[in-house]
């Protein structure tokens, strides 16, 4: 399978990850709608709706820039909307979108907690719930149709709470979507999937997190190439997995990771949370 003519809506992908996984579609020459926030360049942290929409269609893609608060369920609505009056449909959903707050309990205030759960579980069910009525339309015209989500493995082990309770919970409750979602729409033929990686990846998010050393870290491109793996499977038997992204692309036979590195020769990576 390809990602040609497929009708993608990607949540906060004006950069990093969900750029990325855009990017890698309009290879193809997918459709994208970028939904996301940034309409006005960031003093420090690069990319718009607008900039991420021109790097799609140069790749050779379709890009539609949408200007999305996935906190507002009504931009929600509207974004998915816009997206099926201009596609004609939607057969692909990234939830990509994230919020994090790596502080302990007695350091996190009520706003951070606050916009972790509205960003992260909220945006991604609700925005989850505006497009399955289309993925199931997708379904039946036989588009393949995903829900991928960028979200951990589900672990109950207390060393992923204890540093930054509020923040483990707001992604777990991503990769709680994913588990009831997949079960729930599995006899539509609907793929619903989580996929995480093994090792920090530089992002500008990563970048504001004081003491991190981006050297030590992989592009955002493992990811994509990763996702744009899942994305061409079947969707009725690729279901209800955890994927995370070195085992997704081993799976396929790519074990030589190198050009992934930002710093050539590195072997001693940074991990990411929550892989026991």
């Amino acid at each position: 399978m390809s990602l040609a003519g497929k009708r993608i809506f990607i949540t906060g992908g004006s950069r990093g990850i969900g750029l990325a996984i855009a990017l890698r579609a309009a290879q193809d020459g997918a459709k994208v709608a970028i939904a996301a926030k940034t309409t006005e360049p960031h003093p420090t942290l690069p990319g718009t709706i607008y900039t991420a929409v021109e790097q799609i269609n140069a790749a050779g893609g379709e890009g539609l820039a949408i200007q999305c608060d996935i906190r507002d369920e009504v931009q929600i609505d509207a974004a998915i909307a816009k997206t099926v009056e201009t596609f004609g449909g939607i057969d692909i959903l990234i939830n990509n979108a994230s919020a994090i707050n790596l502080t302990p309990t007695l350091a996190t205030p009520a706003k951070r907690f606050d916009l972790m759960f509205d960003v992260n579980v909220r945006g991604t069910f609700l925005t989850s719930q505006a497009a399955l009525p289309h993925l199931k339309e997708s379904a039946k015209a036989g588009r393949n149709p995903h829900i991928l989500t960028l979200s951990p493995p589900l672990s109950m082990k207390a060393k992923w709470f204890k540093p930054h309770l509020a923040y483990t919970m707001a992604k777990y409750g991503m990769s709680m979507c994913v588990l009831g979602l997949s079960e729930e729409f599995k006899r539509d033929g609907i793929g619903v999937n989580a996929l995480w990686p093994r090792t920090a990846i530089d992002t500008a998010a990563l970048a504001m997190i004081p003491g991190i050393d981006t050297d030590f870290c992989r592009t955002p491109e493992i990811l994509s190439d990763s996702a744009y793996i899942i994305l061409t499977r079947d969707a009725k038997s690729t279901t209800a997995n955890f994927f995370v992204d070195d085992e997704v692309l081993a799976s396929e036979g790519i074990t030589d990771l190198e050009k992934y590195s930002v710093k050539p020769g590195t072997t001693d990576f940074l991990l990411d949370f929550f892989l026991d």
